[in-house]
């Protein structure tokens, strides 16, 4: 599959809509978007990306002690055209680094900028990060400066109106006796790719730097590291679920994922003020229409118990 098509594979059980009565057109003359985008599902999803890792940046960045950089591929893409991210993740195929797995983003020390921002510059740019080696002098020392590193996910729901949104965790049968919710339960989870724990063990590894994942939601978002993450996983506290992805060119496959209960992460932000959701679309130059949700503003605070990982990181660290 090609990598603009696994980035904006959704999960089955999250597509709403389908567009029908376009058979017969002619999908690679579709100039926007040759990977014959087949709904919105597919466009909100990719809106909804960029704009939590916008959120989480802005919410990290107004802090007085740390600020955050997009470092992964997905987070430095071109982030208010369709055909740009498309020909982004080509160019970055054709140089042979689609398949390295990065976190999303950087976090550093404030008082790192000056430096860190030179580093950037030096290498042409944030969007060039994921053409720079990470064997390179420039990349060495701009991870060294580092406190953690960020994988994000994000869902489509608000959390605090989740049916079981605040059920306590409890032995379960189906757990063998270990503390969890009732089979189907529709509570907040921080999301895991089994196909990402290997790669991301091993970038931790090599680069000493803690791995995070933060999980953000309409209206909250939650944060746990991967190691805790790793060991819930590991002693069977968290168990894999089988889960089916549509690309958009309508590939499917199935994937291995831990659904990791938010009683086991710390409160990462809250929303101050809601994002608006604006109607936009993309046209063909036969003049077909194809419309989504587009995500746009808000606001997000990083959360005292947040700041406080941050800190107690940056103070082992030293």
């Amino acid at each position: 599959m090609h990598l603009f098509e696994e980035l904006l594979s959704i999960s089955a059980e999250e597509i709403e809509f389908e567009f029908r009565g376009f058979s017969n057109l002619d999908w690679l003359e579709f100039v926007l978007n040759p990977r014959r985008l087949r709904g919105s599902d597919f466009l909100m999803r990719w809106s909804q990306g960029l704009w939590s890792e916008e959120r989480i940046i802005q919410a990290v960045n107004n802090t007085n002690e740390f600020f955050a950089i997009p470092y992964g591929p997905s987070g430095t893409a071109p982030d208010s055209d369709v055909r740009a991210f498309e020909l982004y993740f080509e160019r970055l195929e054709a140089a042979g680094l689609g398949k390295i797995k990065r976190p999303d983003l950087l976090i550093f020390k404030k008082s790192s900028r000056e430096i860190v921002e030179g580093l950037v510059d030096s290498i042409g740019g944030i969007s060039e990060l994921p053409f720079t080696p990470e064997d390179s002098s420039v990349l060495r020392e701009l991870l060294a400066h580092a406190i953690i590193a960020v994988e994000c996910e994000n869902s489509l729901w608000i959390a605090k109106q989740m049916p079981d949104f605040g059920s306590e965790l409890r032995p379960q049968k189906w757990l063998g006796g270990k503390p969890g919710v009732k089979k189907g339960a529709v509570l907040p989870t921080l999301i895991l790719k089994e196909e990402d724990r290997k790669p991301l063990q091993i970038w931790q590894d090599n680069n000493g730097i803690p791995i995070h994942i933060w999980h953000v939601f309409y209206d909250i978002a939650f944060g746990i590291s991967f190691d805790r993450a790793q060991e819930l996983i590991d002693q069977g506290f968290i168990i894999p679920t089988k889960q089916t992805f549509q690309s958009p060119g309508g590939a499917t496959t199935t994937k291995t994922i831990y659904k990791i209960y938010y009683h086991y992460a710390y409160p990462l932000c809250d929303a101050v003020r809601e994002p608006r959701l604006k109607a936009k679309f993309i046209q063909d130059k036969n003049g077909h229409i194809l419309p989504y949700v587009h995500f746009e503003g808000g606001k997000m605070d990083l959360r005292d118990e947040a700041l406080n990982v941050l800190r107690e990181i940056a103070n082992a660290k030293g």
